[in-house]
């Protein structure tokens, strides 16, 4: 009975030890479990970071309209280019916006292309887009860098106006002054008329020129180009040739209010066509030594001239023709003293005096001043004339300044004096002999009265004249 009973307890001493371990098999397991899911989570976890990550690094941009993208040509066809945009899909470009209006380089199959995204899905289901567009931009672009490197681009000349050029650059369009004309292409107008100037101008369209790009805005769609600048370097390499106090002969090529042009062979160039030759300009003042208000009153165009180099400015050559002539006023002071009376005819009257020429050349001034000394009370216009001759008195000499001061003579003075007197006498003589009478009157009484009353007045006034005239007179 006793071994029943410890075999018995033996068995359930067994089945719970069992229980036991089976539980602790079920919590490691349990456990196992647990840990395999907190790995597998922070497994998700690291991979959806580094998923984040590479999305990051290789982040995709959906194109929008406006944007230019590249793509290769797939296929070319008479009214549409089909091009494959990647990854995005397939391009096509239609009609008009096929023409790139900077090249002229017909497009064909595995060329790559640059266009202007116009529509992101049509009604075939394809990315519409503009080469044309695109190219304007690209020219824009272009242009911007050859103003930076000052470049020289071919513009065509397409239209004109009394200003200037309208030109075009890879479709661009833009403006020439005519300012900014070279030499060749400046219209020589003598009279300066603007009509004349815009004929000339229009001879330009169709032209290719050489330019340089001045000012560019492509938001304002602002072009400025110079013809002139691109022949800087030409101009200059033959300038440097050149040295103040040469002399030159050329032909006057153009006559404008503020002087002439005169066209040269660069030293050491016998013949050369009329776009190689040099331009410089003769001042108004450098033409001759005597005032000049109108150049065309001294010279030509067409005529042969000789002149001095007196100036060079970076690619502007300043020239003078008086230099190579004697000046007159190196023997003024002994032609005309100071102290001496000459006679001058009055070339021109202005607020503070008036010109007068002695001869060709040598000129004086008399000044208001001394005029309202001599006759005060009068404007200068009442003492003396335009075109009349005086006699001058030489008041102060200035050779190298090529000044002298004139005043009015005595004589002139005593002339103008004796004048009223002469006045005087033509009233006086018909007063006396050519009496007024009416015979229909004089024998009324009161009326006869009034008319003997009138020489009798006449005769007064002529009087007190007499006394301020000899007042005057001394």
């Amino acid at each position: 009975m006793t071994n029943i009973l410890d075999e018995l307890a033996k068995k359930i001493d067994n089945i719970s030890d069992k229980d036991s371990s089976e539980d602790v098999v079920v919590e490691e397991k349990k456990a196992k479990k647990s840990q395999k899911t907190e790995e597998k989570v922070i497994s998700l976890d690291n991979g959806s970071e580094a998923m984040a990550n590479l999305l990051s690094e290789n982040a995709i941009r959906f194109p929008q309209v406006g944007d230019v993208v590249e793509g290769k040509v797939v296929e070319v066809t008479s009214n549409a280019i089909y091009l494959d945009i990647e990854p995005f899909g397939t391009g096509i470009v239609l009609g008009r916006e096929m023409k790139d209006g900077t090249t002229s380089v017909k497009l064909k199959a595995d060329d790559t292309v640059s266009a202007t995204i116009i529509e992101l899905e049509n009604e075939d289901g394809y990315i519409e887009l503009s080469i044309r567009e695109a190219s304007h931009e690209k020219a824009w672009e272009s242009l911007e860098n050859k103003r930076d490197s000052q470049e020289k681009v071919d513009a065509k000349v397409v239209s004109a106006n009394k200003g200037g050029l309208l030109i075009e650059i890879n479709g661009i369009s833009g403006f020439l002054p005519v300012s900014q004309l070279s030499s060749k292409n400046y219209p020589r107008v003598e009279d300066g008329d603007k009509n004349k100037i815009y004929n000339l101008l229009k001879k330009l369209i169709g032209q290719e020129m050489e330019v340089r790009i001045l000012d560019i805005d492509q938001e304002s769609e602002k072009l400025i180009v110079s013809e002139k600048a691109a022949q800087k370097e030409k101009d200059m390499e033959v300038i440097s040739g050149l040295r103040e106090g040469d002399v030159i002969e050329g032909e006057i090529s153009g006559v404008v209010d503020f002087g002439a042009f005169v066209k040269f062979l660069p030293v050491g160039v016998e013949s050369a066509n009329d776009e190689d030759k040099l331009e410089g300009l003769v001042h108004i003042s450098e033409l001759a030594w005597q005032l000049i208000e109108d150049p065309r009153d001294i010279v030509k165009v067409g005529s042969r001239v000789t002149a001095k180099i007196i100036g060079i400015d970076d690619n502007k050559i300043s020239l003078s023709i008086r230099a190579l002539q004697e000046d007159p006023w190196s023997e003024v002071s002994k032609k005309y003293p100071i102290g001496g009376v000459v006679q001058g005819t009055v070339h021109k009257i202005n607020h503070f005096g008036a010109f007068v020429y002695l001869d060709k050349n040598i000129h004086g001034l008399a000044h208001i001043s001394e005029m309202s000394q001599l006759y005060p009370g009068k404007n200068i216009d009442e003492i003396i004339k335009v075109g009349e001759k005086y006699s001058w008195k030489v008041i102060s000499m200035e050779p190298r300044e090529h000044r002298m001061g004139l005043m009015l003579s005595q004589d002139e003075k005593k002339k103008k004096s004796e004048k009223p007197e002469k006045e005087i006498k033509e009233v006086e003589e018909p007063v006396q002999d050519d009496a007024p009478v009416r015979n229909d009157v004089a024998t009324s009484g009161g009326p006869s009265e009034a008319i003997e009353e009138k020489p009798k007045k006449a005769k007064k006034e002529v009087k007190v004249k007499k006394a301020e005239a000899a007042k005057e007179k001394k």
